[in-house]
């Protein structure tokens, strides 16, 4: 292990939860081993939330909402989400190396995501101020009819593994800014940045209760969030069969819910597209974030005009991709997560070979044998119906296919349960319109790599969600739009019994 990774690690202590303003054990005294996915060694406890320690967590969260948070005033309300993006701000690096060091992404690419967190709270304390208007509906000189938004009350988020600091704050910056008051349950194999969030919004001086955290297993931890009475919605981001269990379980208390579930995204190559732009974009949007990404381009769809050259340089790149330390700032791809998942993906790889794909695959040092280094791998000659093309592998593994014309490759591309996002890549803008307008999916990108825009719906379509959250479309996740109708004139009211 590097001397990094020694520093690190030795001032972890035990992840508490962080409930009405104070970080506190499990009731139960329980805790689970936080493993890094660089070497498998543990790293440091935490705490296992059980049932009470979410009831403790509502019941805080309740109080503040009925409390100071829910009376306080917009603009100072507002005040505190500012002072969270600041606080980030100010310690980007330090979050970023937890955040490699927690879930073995690469310290380049979390230094952009710790610093896009911070743009988040700015970004939604901007948007209240701004958006967070009512509508206006006068009938003749009888009655004026008007529209305001309210907080929900508690809302319960449970967020994913893959980037969790960044992913978590997409739904705490909007959750607080429209004045709900929040229980975070964040994934279990990544506990690390949920705690440093925790410690930024205690800085903060939020009132108690506005802001907890319980960590524990989704089965337990999780679920009991989900079933509790006082929860009022629950945005969850994670794997599509869990999101389907979430709405089932949370049905009985008739939650709201958001659900940013799974993907199996294509990417388009016409024969006009721009080559290096799009070999960029192909090799960018899978092996980033180590394939572990929602929106990652896992099936390329490539012209059979340019299929040999563009598949010869697609291959010299993986060969080239750094794998490594995810604290070196020279790696590209890191360690997965955890051996759970590594083995998954290491399975879908064999189970390629066996439905007849030619696995291409990069190098990983002998020098990192310890950790989970899936290595990244071309499934070369798939075919729509196999296995590995339409279940989301969630790893440094993208399939490759080839299509004919546009009619064959927008059949191909929907060919499949998901549809969260999709990307194509032609000179010609009117068939990249309709191509991507064809494309069944939340999210395209035409001649463009997953760039995001904050003010734009985030969310996907078919198996992949439910909901958009994202700009002002959160607003109507996380706020209440009530209609006051207001007579200003003695319009007929019927007599009934005079």
């Amino acid at each position: 292990m590097s001397e990094q990774h020694n520093t690190l690690i030795k001032d972890l202590s035990t992840v508490l939860h962080y409930i009405d303003g104070e970080f506190v054990a499990s009731k139960s005294g329980e805790t689970f081993e936080n493993i890094s996915p660089f070497t498998n060694e543990s790293m440091n406890d935490v705490s296992a939330g059980q049932s009470d320690d979410i009831d403790r967590a509502v019941q805080a969260a309740e109080a503040a909402f009925k409390g100071e948070w829910g009376q306080m005033k917009l603009e100072e309300r507002l005040s505190y989400i500012y002072k969270i993006g600041d606080l980030i701000e100010a310690e980007v690096e330090e979050i970023a190396s937890l955040e490699s060091l927690d879930t073995g992404l690469p310290i380049r690419q979390t230094r952009k995501m710790v610093s896009r967190a911070a743009l988040n709270f700015r970004f939604y304390a901007d948007q209240v101020k701004n958006l967070m208007f009512g509508e206006v509906y006068p009938v003749d000189d009888e009655f004026v009819n008007y529209t305001t938004r309210t907080p929900v009350g508690v809302a319960g988020l449970i967020t994913p593994w893959n980037a969790p600091f960044m992913l978590e704050t997409w739904k705490i910056a909007p959750a607080l800014a429209t004045g709900n008051t929040v229980v975070l349950k964040p994934a279990e194999w990544s506990p690390l940045s949920a705690n440093r969030i925790a410690e930024v919004i205690d800085r903060a001086g939020l009132p108690k209760g506005v802001f907890n955290v319980v960590h524990g297993i989704g089965e337990v931890a999780g679920d009991a969030l989900v079933k509790h009475k006082g929860v009022k919605l629950i945005s969850f981001t994670g794997e599509t069969k869990t999101g389907s269990l979430i709405m089932k379980h949370g049905a009985d208390t008739l939650k709201r819910f958001s659900m940013e579930l799974g993907g199996k995204s294509p990417i388009i190559v016409f024969d006009d597209a721009d080559f290096d732009r799009a070999l960029d974009a192909v090799v960018w949007g899978i092996f980033s974030f180590n394939g572990e990404r929602c929106t990652a381009n896992s099936r390329l769809f490539v012209h059979e005009n340019i299929y040999d050259d563009f598949m010869a340089a697609v291959k010299e790149r993986v060969g080239n991709i750094k794998v490594g330390d995810p604290l070196d700032d020279a790696t590209e791809v890191g360690p997965l997560i955890k051996t759970e998942h590594f083995e998954n993906v290491k399975s879908y790889i064999e189970l390629a070979k066996e439905e007849g794909c030619d696995v291409i695959q990069g190098d990983v040092p002998e020098s990192m044998s310890r950790g989970n280094f899936v290595p990244p791998t071309l499934l070369i000659g798939a075919e729509s119906h196999m296995r590995v093309v339409q279940e989301e592998i969630f790893g440094p593994v993208m399939a490759i296919l080839s299509f004919t014309d546009e009619e064959d490759v927008v059949r191909q591309a929907n060919d499949v349960e998901y549809g969260l996002a999709g990307y194509v890549w032609t000179n010609n803008l009117a068939r990249g319109h309709r191509v991507a307008q064809a494309i069944d999916a939340g999210m395209l990108w035409v001649n463009s790599q997953n760039v995001r825009d904050l003010r734009t719906p985030f969310g996907g379509a078919k198996n992949s969600g439910i909901g958009r959250e994202g700009g002002y479309y959160a607003f109507d996740f996380y706020t209440e739009i009530k209609i006051i109708h207001v007579a200003i004139g003695d319009h007929h009211i019927p007599q009934f019994g005079k």
